[in-house]
């Protein structure tokens, strides 16, 4: 494990650190109104460890992949270059299927598209040319 790739994760673990204490659960929803394809996984994984899967599947199906990516990532340079990008494009689909899927549900309750929400579209009603 390189001193960079150490330092990428704990900068982006203080980033999510400092948005959440700051108030904000994911800022591309804060900003477009619109939920991230990961939207839910903090609260599945709190829920997980509080050994409530049933739950921990509700907030996001794809939890569990996060500590198999997080070793691909880390045996990236170990492990075959096909096989890493196979498991990166099939982790991208099954993202991609799950968000889709859950943006085309009304009952979904986590993963929201309310872009009039958002924080970009509050500033876009504050132009001048907008009526």
């Amino acid at each position: 494990m390189k001193k960079q790739d150490l330092a990428a994760l704990a900068a982006v673990a203080a980033l999510y650190a400092a948005l959440h204490f700051a108030g904000f659960g994911c800022p591309i929803k804060a900003v477009t109104g619109v939920s991230c394809a990961g939207c839910g996984m903090t609260r599945a994984w709190l829920a997980a460890l509080a050994g409530d899967w049933a739950e921990a599947f509700f907030y996001h199906p794809l939890f569990w992949m996060v500590p198999p990516a997080v070793l691909v990532f880390f045996l990236r340079k170990r492990l075959p270059r096909r096989l890493v990008t196979v498991l990166a494009w099939a982790a991208g689909i099954a993202f991609v299927a799950v968000y889709i899927l859950r943006l085309a549900d009304p009952e979904d309750t986590v993963v929201v598209f309310a872009p009039e929400t958002g924080l970009l579209n509050r500033i876009l009603r504050l132009l001048p040319f907008r009526k």
